[in-house]
């Protein structure tokens, strides 16, 4: 079989698994898969930063007793730094998913303000914190390399 010619200036049509042809976006498979997962971990964080904050704001026994901490807080203080973060984390991780750049650009900041908050936190739970960590690192790097130039279609 033989290809139609192509008029001149315009390059050879291109089709692959990782979106390089006509009417792609520019996104490889890995950063439309890893904004879509980041957008659920948003989600997911966020739900459980909110019953973080709920267990501190009630003084729970889960949590460790700290001495002398430079960036040391009452209980009932992190608790509403939690709640908040977590309340906001699910409204941007929904608008990720919905594909807004709005949602893209506060998921990279309250992931960036969560790290720094779990950073903080490292004396009260600190294997849970150095997860948290973890995981808002990825949402940061997934939300940052994807190129949202298709903002017609929600991503699920």
């Amino acid at each position: 079989m033989t290809q139609a010619p192509q008029p001149t200036g315009t390059p050879p049509h291109r089709s692959g698994a990782h979106g390089t042809g006509p009417g792609s976006s520019g996104n490889s498979s890995w950063a439309v898969g890893g904004v879509v997962f980041a957008g659920v971990l948003m989600l997911c964080s966020g739900v459980l930063a909110i019953l973080q904050g709920i267990a501190a704001i009630n003084k729970d026994v889960i949590y460790g007793t700290v001495g002398d901490y430079v960036y040391r807080i009452n209980l009932t203080g992190w608790g509403w730094i939690h709640l908040i973060i977590g309340v906001l984390l699910v409204i941007a991780g929904y608008g990720v998913l919905k594909n807004m750049e709005w949602a893209r650009w506060l998921g990279i900041f309250l992931a960036s303000i969560s790290l720094i908050a779990q950073f903080l936190f490292l004396p009260y739970l600190p294997v849970w914190a150095l997860i948290v960590i973890a995981i808002d690192v990825f949402i940061i790097w997934a939300l940052a390399v994807y190129r949202s130039e298709d903002r017609e279609a929600p991503l699920l």
